[in-house]
């Protein structure tokens, strides 16, 4: 046998070497990973139902900062009316809005999708006076409490976007922030806090 070969005899003893225990593995081991796997999927929460509570009519209450990420701490506020429809059995939600005040009038929409696969939530916003849906939020809820994430550009720079919503009080209480940093520190700019319209009923579709 000649050199190269010889070589190539010994790298392919040697890869045998190194695949055959990690391809094969002990019945036990391999049962146990498959137990494990089972167990992780099984302890997966069905969220669908995670923005139930927001269904119907509501008073919005809204506070937004004027010019984020630039040091401004002036605040302007909104007062207005939202509905929440439900679609898809709670795997998807319509929810709208309409506020007033000195910062001027403002039209809102939010398209709320429940991936089952994933467990998890995209939220699309969406303003009337631009017409265009900004990059989804995505996310789940943890103990009543959902954290939803995305990145967007704002006056050429690309930042995090942070959506915060808690539900488990009865006047549901949603925060928005931005991050120029990576997600290092978190810059809060707008804030809802929504109370029910008395004797409505909850919109189903």
């Amino acid at each position: 046998m000649n050199t190269s070969k010889g070589i190539w005899f010994c790298l392919l003893g040697a890869g045998l070497l190194f695949v055959l225990p990690t391809c094969g593995g002990s019945p036990r081991k391999n049962a146990e990973a498959a137990k494990s796997t089972g167990q992780q999927a099984i302890s997966e929460r069905d969220g669908q139902h995670d923005f139930d509570v927001l269904l119907g009519s509501w008073k919005y209450h809204l506070k937004r900062r004027s010019n984020p990420l630039t040091g401004s701490n002036t605040w302007v506020e909104f007062d207005g009316t939202g509905v929440c429809y439900r679609a898809w059995d709670g795997g998807a939600q319509l929810d709208t809005i309409v506020v007033d005040g000195p910062g001027g009038h403002i039209e809102g929409l939010t398209l709320r999708v429940y991936n089952p696969q994933s467990h998890q939530w995209r939220l699309y916003w969406a303003n009337r006076k631009i017409g265009v849906t900004d990059p989804p939020q995505v996310g789940e809820f943890k103990n009543g409490h959902g954290e939803f994430f995305a990145q967007d550009t704002i006056n050429g720079k690309t930042i995090l976007i942070r959506f915060a919503w808690d539900v488990t009080v009865s006047s549901p209480h949603f925060e928005q922030a931005f991050s120029d940093d990576g997600g290092k520190t978190w810059e809060v700019n707008w804030i809802t806090d929504q109370t029910r319209v008395p004797g409505e009923a909850v919109k189903s579709n």
